[in-house]
């Protein structure tokens, strides 16, 4: 978690953008992408470019996964959906409510554990649980 310090900072640093030049920006843009930026860039693109590269040297850049969906998103293409698994690590606890009853999860390496029972799947608990075939991600809210 980012510290309200930092947070000021940041918001500080962001602000002096707007007081620098049109070169300054560029100057700024071919540091940290070691290009030119391209043809007939408004500024507002320079800043926002400066803004990320503030923020991302402060509290760190996005993970691969979040990039890779953003690019996607960029070029109109559709996003691969990672499998929950994968965003989840063992030892995460998920609860959910059902018809008045609390529900835990524990996630495992080998998939979940609901009422000692053994799952492949986070649909498969949910269906357990509810009787009906749901989308486990959805049903926990994932």
């Amino acid at each position: 978690m980012v510290s309200d310090k930092i947070k000021v900072l940041i918001n500080r640093e962001i602000d002096n953008l707007n007081d620098l030049s049109r070169a300054e920006l560029v100057a700024r843009w071919m540091k940290v992408h070691r290009a030119t930026p391209p043809k007939g860039v408004k500024r507002g693109l320079l800043e926002r470019s400066c803004a990320y590269q503030l923020q991302a040297r402060r509290i760190g850049k996005l993970k691969p996964a979040t990039a890779k969906a953003l690019l996607a998103i960029a070029q109109d293409k559709p996003i691969q959906q990672c499998s929950v698994k994968q965003v989840l690590k063992p030892g995460t606890r998920l609860v959910r409510e059902w018809h008045g009853v609390n529900h835990q999860v524990e996630v495992l390496d080998t998939g979940f554990a609901w009422r000692d029972q053994h799952f492949v799947s986070l649909s498969a608990v949910a269906q357990a649980i509810t009787g009906a075939k749901w989308s486990g991600p959805r049903f926990f809210g994932l």
